[in-house]
């Protein structure tokens, strides 16, 4: 089994390498591009339509070698609408109403597939069955983690690379606990991913797009599901927000920061942690290997807790928490100083 996982991925990866190419001729031959602005860190028109080749290695090497059942069969479908949604997108472009919808309708896929967050599990022995909240909390998840990586591709190889380590750690916890079916899915995500970074990192050829962050957000937190919140434990919950640490904080700041200054919550800004390490003086390629660092560690830490008693996994919980709280208020993801200082020249006025 295992050489066949591993066979599977670098089937992947090796696709994805070919295809990339392609892809990019594609983009620039249906306007599929990226041009430019005050809010971007790049400099001339991008192809940006990389998810999908991410998608057609993934589709075409899962199609050889997972199992046909309902699971997979769902998570298919959804990844179709999802493509669909972010190739409208990145082609004529959509607003984020529409991409929500797109969004939400795929997590509905999902969930009539059987994929569901059915209970909360606490620390001692008893557990909250969510019934009928569990469509809500999973789809929460499915179109929140789906967000969080699309807000952080915002530098190249960034969001790949975030979710290429996230879909690793969740593979490796999914395998201690036995869920193959979860581990082949995601090898196979993880090759697809792997052979398109070499054309996405700094400086890229090509962005992955909304078709790419979308499809790539949306399916770790589908594997999450499928190889890690089954598994009747308080901590198994826990273990995919630990390694999606760093686009789910970096999330959650970008709503208080926005909400704070009375900004639309969907309105984009130039705050976010890969903004904060370039205006501290890291270059690009800087920038992205320390994200790519802590998000290695927080995979590593998510391993260990897997194998501790519940009392020592929530020590070291608390502990990750707390550096990233103070990671957060050291960058300044929690405000926004130009809102702040705006608000204080009209005060003094």
């Amino acid at each position: 089994m295992i050489a066949k996982i591993i066979l599977a991925g670098l089937l992947a990866a090796l696709l994805s390498l070919l295809l990339t190419p392609v892809v990019k001729r594609l983009a620039g031959k249906i306007g599929a591009v990226d041009h430019p602005n005050e809010r971007k860190v790049h400099e001339g028109i991008m192809p940006r339509l990389g998810g999908l080749a991410i998608f057609l290695s993934f589709l075409t090497v899962s199609l050889i070698f997972a199992v046909k059942d309902s699971s997979y069969l769902g998570l298919v479908l959804a990844d179709i609408i999802i493509v669909i949604t972010g190739v409208a997108d990145d082609t004529k472009g959509v607003g984020p109403k529409m991409k929500l919808l797109g969004q939400f309708l795929a997590a509905l896929v999902l969930v009539e597939f059987g994929f569901r967050i059915n209970f909360i599990a606490l620390p001692i022995t008893s557990y909250i069955f969510l019934e009928r909240a569990s469509v809500i909390a999973t789809v929460f998840w499915l179109v929140g983690v789906t967000n969080a990586i699309n807000l952080i591709d915002g530098l190249d190889g960034l969001a790949a690379g975030t979710v290429f380590f996230a879909v690793l750690f969740v593979s490796v916890s999914a395998y201690r606990i036995g869920l193959m079916p979860a581990v082949l899915l995601g090898s196979i995500l993880a090759g697809a991913i792997l052979g398109f970074i070499p054309y996405n990192f700094n400086p890229a050829s090509i962005f992955m797009g909304d078709t790419g962050s979308m499809l790539l957000g949306f399916n770790v937190a589908a594997l999450a599901i499928l190889g890690m919140t089954k598994s009747v434990t308080f901590i198994s919950l826990l273990l995919p927000v630990v390694i999606l640490g760093i686009p789910i904080m970096d999330t959650l700041w970008a709503i208080l920061r926005r909400a704070s200054s009375g900004k639309k919550i969907f309105e984009a800004d130039k705050k976010h942690l890969h903004h904060r390490l370039l205006h501290i003086g890291l270059s690009h390629r800087r920038t992205v290997l320390t994200i790519y660092a802590i998000d290695i560690v927080l995979g590593i830490c998510a391993l260990f807790i897997q194998s501790l008693e519940t009392w020592w996994s929530l020590v070291i919980l608390v502990a990750l928490v707390a550096a990233l709280i103070t990671l957060a208020v050291r960058l300044g993801l929690a405000t926004d100083e130009e809102s702040v200082m705006e608000k204080e020249g009209n005060h003094e006025s």
